[in-house]
């Protein structure tokens, strides 16, 4: 089983890599570009379904950082947290 984590910066928190790659774009001719944001994909692959409480605890922890990020697994028959 291969799952996703997706992690991205809080809409409320200020992204400068987005920011950039936005300006960038607009100078390369799509100046309709209102914004970006730039995040992470962490592909994960599993012999056996994962515990949910524990896979959840491990992107909440370690792979992502909960002050200024958030995250969604997708890649099951839901998505958490």
């Amino acid at each position: 089983m291969k799952l996703e984590v997706l992690v991205m910066p809080k809409r409320t928190v200020l992204d400068p890599q987005g920011v950039a790659v936005r300006n960038a774009v607009r100078e390369l001719g799509l100046e309709n570009v209102e914004t970006v944001r730039v995040g992470k994909i962490i592909e994960i692959e599993f012999s056996a379904e994962p515990d949910e409480k524990k896979l959840n605890e491990i992107c909440r922890d370690l792979l992502s950082n909960e002050v200024i990020e958030d995250y969604r697994v997708v890649g099951t028959t839901t998505s958490f947290p």
